[in-house]
């Protein structure tokens, strides 16, 4: 067995190391440091490529627009005119009277001249005609058969027209590497005339349940047995991150069979999270194959709930150094301490390891309804309801037990309420922060 901090052997950098009880932020580090992206990359559809990880800086092969054209419906003119009506900026009327001589449509240029006193007629997206460079809106216009007439000072040169490449320039990175595509980005690359992205490859995630008590739903439910929620919340929360799922359902509490599926999951996964097994109990093995099979980081954190959580790497050939190498989070077996370890430690891994840029989830300042008693020396992610106040600030109230195996609290929270790590007790109407559960589940 292999006892290791960090594969580079510098644990000492990291502040507060205790492998038993790591502050959350350290843990975190820790993590981060044991991590490598993935290098290997392939190119997608636009429609198969939303929330898979940019490969490569995306250069625009076109300027966007791709020519100058108007912003909305109006008329288009040369904006010298302004200024030769008496345009001040003062406010004082200022008439331009202005003969229309065509008509441009998105997709139907006007291809004529403009001659000085004219206009055209111009609709939305539709190019701008030669030697014109500003569009008054027509509700700003009146009209007299075929001219118009309206006041100089309501329209600045240059107003209401888009010029060609200010969105981005022909050449320039219009998505950088490590981007999570989102919808927008989908259609910015369709906008450029792509039909593929080069994406990095899926992350691999095995994950299993361990437990002699466990159902899965569906089956007989004996004495003393429980159904199995973990491995359901953790697929959910692997599909929210587009990994490729591997689910190795549950393994009892015998050492052999722990030991073969890790040595399976190592052969085929990149990464291996197991829930339960990681405390200190008679039939807690999943730490001790962590030992035997592979380099231990840290057993324990400062956190609440979440305590018990054994992080390192295990090998696919038993020993470390053989075989293939995945690293391995063994979470703890209550429901809620393993979505929390989830979102506050595997999460943020599971992002960088698949290449994307860091997007830390924000805190939010908010004011808390009720007393909470809170012991430092560990940082706690309380359930939370979140809302605003009629002056729109933020206030929270925990949602009643807060029980590491209260999974009905979870799901009626929208938000954890985040108690840092050297905190005290906090008084009715004290400053917390929240962590929204919108843009983390």
């Amino acid at each position: 067995m292999t006892t290791l901090n960090h594969p580079s052997g510098t644990a000492g950098c990291i502040s507060q190391y205790d492998p038993q009880a790591l502050p959350v932020s350290a843990a975190q580090a820790i993590v981060l440091q044991w991590v490598t992206p993935l290098a290997a990359s392939e190119r997608v559809p636009l429609r198969h490529a939303l929330a898979r990880v940019l490969a490569e800086d995306v250069i625009s092969p076109i300027d966007v627009p791709a020519h100058d054209n108007a912003a909305m419906d109006g008329y288009a003119f040369d904006g010298a005119a302004l200024a030769a009506a008496g345009a001040s900026g003062d406010g004082a009327p200022a008439r331009l009277t202005l003969a229309v001589c065509g008509k441009a449509f998105a997709g139907h240029p006007y291809t004529g001249g403009v001659a000085a006193g004219t206009c055209v007629r111009i609709m939305t997206g539709a190019p701008m005609p030669a030697g014109c460079d500003t569009v008054v809106p027509q509700e700003r216009v009146e009209t007299h058969g075929e001219a118009i007439t309206f006041d100089a000072n309501a329209v600045t040169r240059g107003a209401n027209a888009r010029r060609k490449g200010e969105d981005l320039a022909c050449g320039g990175v219009a998505l950088a590497a490590g981007r999570l595509l989102r919808a927008s980005d989908i259609g910015l690359l369709a906008s450029l005339g792509l039909v593929e992205a080069n994406v990095r490859r899926r992350l691999r995630v095995a994950y299993f349940s361990t437990g002699d008590e466990l159902r899965s739903p569906g089956e007989p439910l004996d004495p003393g047995c429980i159904y199995d929620s973990n491995r359901y919340a953790l697929g959910a929360m692997l599909q929210r991150l587009n990994v490729e799922p591997i689910d190795l359902g549950v393994v009892r509490d015998d050492p052999a069979a722990l030991a073969a599926t890790l040595k399976l999951a190592a052969e085929t996964a990149d990464v291996v999270l197991t829930s339960g097994g990681v405390s200190v109990g008679e039939a807690d093995f999943t730490r001790t194959q962590l030992q035997a099979l592979g380099d231990v980081s840290f057993w324990g954190l400062a956190m609440r709930p979440g305590r018990p959580l054994a992080f390192g790497r295990i090998w696919s050939g038993g020993r470390p150094g053989a075989g293939r190498a995945a690293l391995l989070f063994g979470l703890p077996g209550n429901p809620v301490a393993t979505m929390v370890s989830f979102y506050q430690i595997v999460r943020p891994a599971l992002m960088a390891m698949a290449g994307a840029s860091p997007q830390p989830v924000p805190l939010v300042p908010a004011l808390c309804d009720q007393s909470i008693r809170k012991r430092p020396g560990r940082t706690e992610f309380q359930r939370g309801l979140a809302r605003r106040d009629a002056s729109g600030h933020w206030r929270v109230t925990p949602t009643g037990s807060q029980s590491s195996g209260a999974l009905s609290t979870m799901s009626e929270a929208n938000c954890f309420i985040v108690l840092a790590h050297e905190a005290g007790d906090l008084d009715a109407g004290d400053a917390v922060d929240i962590m929204l559960f919108d843009g983390l589940v």
